[in-house]
């Protein structure tokens, strides 16, 4: 074992991480207004003078695991109205697609433990374009293009900074913190930087008045608190100390009159506005800077020192150096171990980023909903709590660390984002990527009646049930990693909670209890016609050919996991029949077809559809051509004969099912082959169907981008579907980047754009039904090409497109950075890589949130050659 992988058997070494937000203005925790305007109650521009109660942000920070002790770096360019705590971006309503980061920075390298980290942050030297921004988002219409930080020009001319910053722990409650910061303009130019450390704040809620301190020593802040002790920040270069409280101004937010001496805005208004009585004298408070006022000669770099340890000592600074660049060469040996069978110097680097990105994306979260409901004591809770959103969620108590989708556009977690995040995290960190798992089963996440948590906007929304599949993926890894032995009891444990999840879904989404299931939006937003969450125009229901093939799914995942299980006891058996014949249900309700339409495959178009049902009884096919349709293709499981004949029971009374209803087992694959082939299929589709899936699927007109699969079939580009209800129009077009639709967020677009998790669980159900075929199956791809290939060569050849995204191509351009040539061609940018939430569904470029390494991170995997189980 290398010295990083020693450090993963040591829990101490990840109390410390990079656990600030990236943004904790604007989220639901922090919402106490009285009509649930989130993005109002607290703004970027409040967010330097308001105290948070549930978390905090910063730039490049990091925290205990409990988040009582923070650090991160704030700047000020000499021009900004104020200094640059946190990073700025649009509101939902003020961006003409949502949300949006305005800022350019890159998550460059981490160790799974923290003991190496590494982030760039580029800080123009002009004054920073906040109002042109607000003005031109607010001009533009959802037809037209974001507006972001690059449109301004304000990098075109080299004046900016650099700003590197490194952290190496030489030992969990250690840490060093190096920032260079590097002048890139032709010209000399003055910067403040502002390390800064601070507690959350605890103590103005009233649950608990107990209040830390911090005080100056020399040249040092020394943090004392009655749960962690003292922490001292060592500051290199005797910088100016300056003192303040991390509390809320509410003379400069609310106009309330009376002392208030010392607030969180404190070090800014004495930096920026030069007023000398808003820091204390006395150099004592709750958050404290060190302020370095620097001026660089055109083209240089300038490092600082800092140490964060829990350490008296002597000389802080002596071995600084031989730290870093052991922590710096350990980070390479990890890595070199992880990436030996990359073999492209290219792609070590895209996937080392991705990883990084991954590892800096997680964040501690803390979220009690009752008394977040109730409001702070000794004050009258918000009059709309009680039947507003999230009121049956009195249950849910988080404190954890988490991975987020990005700590920016999604500071909170996403029950189906976290799955996918688990998958490149258990290659890196089996015991983290389990916990993520085991969190959302906690009696304090998931819901009593069985639901997980969605997200904090409305934790009763519904996402797909992936976790099943990530859990059983997740022991996988594990397990090669480990030797070939599992993690049982991990398995064992989620397996229970699983099982309560999946009673929830065939009691609330089977709306005619006929195995035809709903669920809502499910993860894909305006994928639909509808808003798939809201009732429907007119009445009715829709029977979901997603929600049916995630069911379907979830059946062969549990299926699979029952019988590892009954390996070591046979009870499990049972379970695994249960879930065998769920299955089969489920697999002959949607593939029925007759004179009602019953079933979802449309013979016809040979193709998956949702239906609507209307109050009158009738129903009409919705013939939009979209992932709906491909996820049934999900819905497989090779299960090697070997294991069967470990478990004669279940085989017993498979064979009795099977024998008694036969008209059930001739809907599901090549089942009659079950008992004399060394491989059996589970598949919610036979060969027939699954060919003419995969005709649509891999025409170039249709599904198949340069660079990927798109989530609508680019047919609706000319022939959009339309629908009449009530005399009302509804319609689907495809769209191949940003939405015209503020259906779900005006960023939410699944119409036409590649979404890096649908393509990856295509890649891998390619790869099993070729498991099962071999070159038996082969389909032309692409459609219409004359060329055939067999199901594991199609899948290469998709993973190839997704990753030709983020690869350089002959002209030395990356598809992810679309057009603009400083980030093509300039050598401070081009090799710096952002992983976005979606890419365009015609030339690739990032869209949506730039930094969700969350499930875009699976890139990582496909850039890692494949061996059995992985």
């Amino acid at each position: 074992m290398n010295e990083e992988q020693q450090r993963l058997n040591d829990p101490k070494w990840k109390r410390w991480g990079p656990y600030v937000s990236d943004r904790q203005w604007g989220t639901v925790r922090e919402d106490y207004s009285e009509d649930g305007n989130t993005w109002e109650y607290v703004t970027y521009d409040m967010a330097r003078s308001y105290a948070y109660r549930w978390g905090e942000d910063g730039i490049g920070g990091i925290s205990d695991h409990h988040q009582t002790l923070c650090f991160s770096l704030g700047l000020w360019n000499k021009k900004d109205p104020w200094i640059k705590e946190r990073l700025f971006g649009l509101t939902g309503p003020r961006g003409n697609h949502g949300e949006d980061v305005k800022e350019l920075y890159y998550y460059l390298d981490s160790t799974p433990t923290h003991s190496y980290m590494k982030m760039l942050y580029k800080y123009p030297q002009q004054p920073f374009p906040y109002d042109l921004l607000y003005a031109e988002n607010d001009r533009r219409s959802r037809e037209e293009s974001e507006y972001e930080l690059l449109d301004t020009g304000i990098f075109d001319n080299g004046d900016y900074f650099d700003v590197f910053i490194e952290y190496a722990k030489a030992s969990p409650t250690d840490i060093l913190i190096k920032i260079s910061v590097a002048n890139r303009h032709k010209e000399a130019a003055g910067i403040s930087l502002l390390p800064t450390l601070w507690f959350r704040n605890t103590w103005s809620w009233g649950r608990d008045d107990y209040k830390p301190e911090m005080h100056a020593e020399g040249s040092n802040i020394i943090a004392n608190h009655r749960k962690m002790g003292t922490y001292h920040l060592y500051c290199n270069g005797n910088p100016e100390l300056l003192f303040c409280e991390n509390e809320t101004n509410a003379k400069r937010l609310y106009g309330k009159k009376g002392i208030q001496p010392y607030a969180k805005d404190g070090v800014n208004d004495y930096i920026v506005q030069r007023k000398r009585t808003v820091v204390n004298k006395a150099k004592t408070g709750t958050k404290a800077a060190a302020h370095y006022n620097l001026m660089l000669r055109a083209g240089e770099t300038v490092s600082l020192q800092l140490r964060l340890s829990k350490e008296a000592l002597d000389y802080p600074f002596h071995d600084f150096d031989a730290i870093f660049w052991q922590r710096l060469a350990e980070a390479d040996g990890f890595y070199a171990d992880k990436q030996r069978v990359v073999l492209s110097q290219e792609d070590r680097m895209i996937q080392r980023q991705a990883f990084a990105g991954m590892l800096w994306s997680k964040q501690f979260y803390y979220y009690d909903v009752e008394q977040w409901m109730q409001g702070d004591p000794n004050k009258p809770a918000p009059f709309n709590r009680a039947w507003g959103r999230n009121n049956d969620w009195t249950h849910l108590n988080n404190a954890d660390i988490i991975s987020m989708p990005d700590k920016w556009e999604y500071p909170w977690y996403a029950a189906w984002d976290l799955a996918f995040h688990c998958i490149p995290l258990a290659y890196l960190d089996p015991s983290f990527a389990k916990g993520q798992i085991s969190l959302l089963t906690k009696e304090w996440y998931m819901h009593p009646n069985g639901q997980f948590p969605a997200y904090e906007w409305n934790f009763g929304d519904v996402n797909p049930p992936v976790h099943a599949w990530a859990t059983w993926r997740v022991y996988e890894i594990d397990k090669i990693n480990n030797g070939g032995v599992g993690d049982l009891k991990f398995l064992e444990s989620v397996y229970h909670k699983l099982l309560l999840n999946f009673t929830w879904w065939v009691n609330r989404k089977d709306h005619d209890g006929n195995n035809i299931f709903q669920g809502g939006f499910l993860g894909l937003d305006n994928i639909g016609v509808f808003d798939r969450s809201a009732p429907l125009p007119g009445g009715g229901h829709l029977e979901q050919s997603d929600g049916t093939s995630w069911m379907a799914m979830y059946c062969l995942n549990l299926l699979r996991m029952s019988l590892e299980l009954a390996k070591h006891n046979h009870v499990y058996a049972d379970m695994a029949t249960k879930f065998f014949e769920h299955f089969v249900y489920i697999a002959k309700a949607m593939n029925s077809f007759g004179a009602k339409g019953n079933g979802l495959w449309d013979e016809e178009d040979q193709f998956y559809y949702d239906v609507l049902k209307k109050p009158d009884g009738s129903e009409q096919t919705l013939r939009v051509r979209s992932m709906v349709g491909i996820i049934p293709l999900f819905a497989v499981e090779v299960i090697e004969h070997e294991l069967f004949q470990q478990i004669p029971e279940f085989v017993e009374r498979m064979d009795w099912f099977l024998k008694n209803k036969s008209a059930y087992a001739s809907v599901i694959s090549e089942w009659s082959n079950m008992l004399s082939n060394s491989k059996h299929l589970l598949s919610l589709i036979r060969a027939d169907k699954l060919v003419a899936i995969l005709t649509r699927l891999l025409d170039e007109t249709e599904f198949l981008s340069d660079y990927g699969l798109r989530a609508l079939s680019k047919y609706h580009e000319d022939h959009p579907y339309e629908i009449r209800v009530d005399g009302n129009r509804f319609g689907v077009k495809y769209l191949p980047a940003e939405s015209d639709s503020s259906m779900f967020g005006g960023n939410s677009n699944w119409r036409g754009p590649i979404w890096f998790p649908l393509n990856y669980l295509l890649i891998e159900s390619l790869q099993r039904y070729h498991f099962y075929y071999g070159d038996a199956l082969k389909v032309e791809y692409p459609t219409g090409s004359g060329k055939f290939l067999n199901l594991d060569q199609v899948a290469d050849e998709i993973s190839s497109r997704l990753l030709k995204i983020f690869r350089r191509d002959e002209q030395g351009r990356r598809a992810v950075f679309g057009h603009y040539d400083l980030l093509q061609k300039d050598p401070y940018f081009k090799d710096y890589i952002l992983f976005f939430e979606y890419f365009h569904g015609d030339n690739g470029r990032g869209v949506g949130a730039s930094h969700q390494t969350g499930w875009t991170g699976l890139v990582s995997k496909l850039l890692h050659p494949r061996h059995p189980g992985s």
